[in-house]
């Protein structure tokens, strides 16, 4: 309690001190904010992490009115998250963990209009059910941490698609695709623009065991959000979410006509880091080890450039083996179809007219 009284007292003392110049006031207030977030974060009890939490979140919500707020990076308030949509929108949003590994979220949509910034609070409503099919506004969200915006349009409206983080319970994971909309300056949550086969829904869950991570990313360079495919570790555990595990396939959502329509069974590739990278190799002149810059792209054996020097080598890949070893079987199957053009009554039964014939010479 003693704790919660101070912080209250440096709320109150920035509240009046609000008259200072704007950068410095902004700076003095994340100073005061990163004191009671490591406060909350130190707290064990629920009731005492609920009462330092008030106290945060309203100074974090007199603070993001602020114009300048809306580009300050905030670094010192390292467990919240800042997630931008350039000059057009800030999610800053954090969680606290319960005694009994249940989550609470909280979150701030704070949009930039023409002359003015709106700061609007989403309430993690604990009446809302675990995965929501509707259209929810800032009074009745599902809860959870939101780490990706991608900005569409749609005609002349414009909206976010989210992707988020849910620690859900001791059992099981989720993580979610959701869309973020205005009507004037209220948050909407959730649009039927997620074609899942003969399905069409407003936001996708992934739910999945506690035991592993899923990977949930947007490739811009594909324009396809991708994921893990989930599966029952057994047939028999189907529907029983906190037994899905990833099952080494990947599933997407392309954009195309203001959808996003799933294509299962895609090829998940790895960004290209670049022409060149750097390594690190011994001089066998002076034995020194050196830092140089090599190619980072693949050189073929047979180039009598190539380190090597050139060889006629080549790669075998898995289906060309395979190809080898059907040609292989075909030749001994030709062997083996070919009749013995020799006469057979000349043949000894045993061992052929050779062994014969040289049996009458040693004679």
């Amino acid at each position: 309690m003693k704790v919660v009284l101070i912080l209250a007292s440096l709320f109150f003392s920035l509240s009046i001190s609000a008259q200072t110049s704007l950068p410095t006031a902004i700076q003095m207030r994340e100073d005061t904010l990163s004191l009671m977030l490591n406060a909350l974060r130190s707290a064990k009890k629920d009731k005492e992490k609920d009462s330092l939490n008030v106290i945060f979140k309203a100074c974090l919500s007199r603070t993001l009115e602020f114009p300048e707020a809306f580009y300050y990076p905030f670094h010192k308030l390292k467990t919240v998250g800042f997630i931008d949509c350039p000059e057009e929108l800030r999610i800053v949003n954090w969680n606290i963990e319960q005694q009994d590994e249940t989550q609470k979220y909280f979150c701030f949509i704070v949009k930039k209009n023409k002359n003015t910034i709106s700061v609007t609070e989403l309430k993690d409503n604990p009446d809302s059910p675990p995965r929501p099919d509707g259209i929810l506004d800032a009074e009745n969200w599902y809860g959870a941490l939101y780490y990706k915006i991608i900005s569409k349009e749609k005609g002349s409206k414009k909206y976010y698609i989210l992707l988020g983080w849910d620690g859900n319970n001791s059992a099981s994971t989720i993580k979610l695709i959701d869309v973020l909309y205005f009507a004037g300056t209220n948050p909407k949550l959730g649009s039927p623009i997620f074609k899942m086969n003969d399905k069409t829904v407003k936001r996708v869950f992934f739910e999945h065991s506690k035991k592993v991570s899923i990977s949930l990313k947007y490739e811009p360079e594909y324009d396809r959000i991708i994921y893990d495919h989930l599966s029952p570790e057994t047939p028999a555990l189907a529907g029983f979410y906190s037994f899905y595990v990833p099952d080494l396939s990947y599933d997407a959502l392309y954009f195309k006509d203001n959808k996003w329509i799933l294509k299962e069974d895609v090829i998940g590739v790895n960004k290209a880091d670049g022409d060149k990278k750097e390594v690190y190799i011994k001089n066998e002149r002076n034995g020194k080890i050196e830092k140089v810059e090599i190619k980072d792209t693949w050189e073929s054996p047979e180039d009598a450039k190539a380190p090597a020097g050139g060889t006629d080598h080549k790669a075998v890949m898995p289906d060309s083996e395979i190809k080898e070893e059907e040609k292989k079987k075909e030749e001994l199957d030709k062997k083996a179809d070919k009749k013995d053009k020799r006469d057979p009554n000349s043949l000894n039964t045993t061992v052929g007219s050779g062994k014969s014939s040289r049996r009458k010479r040693n004679n």
